[in-house]
C-alpha cells in the first residue's frame, strides 16, 4: 500500500461515523482527539514528502590569487 492509498483510506475512514445502529437510530462519530491526531499525521506526511536533507555538501574552491 502506497502513502496515497493510506492517506485516502484514513481520510475516508474518518469521514464515516465510528458506530451506527439502524433501528435505534444511534450514530457515534469519531472523537475530536482522534480527528486532530489524524490531521497532524496527514499534515506531517505531506510536509515530509518533498523535503531533502538540510545539509548540503559542496566542494569549495579558492576564487582569488594567493600572494
Amino acid at each position: 500500500m502506497g502513502t496515497l492509498d493510506t492517506e485516502t483510506a484514513l481520510a475516508e475512514a474518518l469521514a464515516k461515523p465510528k458506530e451506527v445502529e439502524v433501528d435505534g437510530q444511534r450514530v457515534t462519530n469519531h472523537s475530536l482527539s482522534d480527528l486532530t491526531e489524524a490531521d497532524r499525521y496527514l499534515a506531517s506526511k505531506k510536509a515530509m514528502a518533498g523535503r531533502h536533507l538540510p545539509i548540503r555538501i559542496t566542494k569549495m574552491a579558492a576564487g582569488g590569487a594567493i600572494t
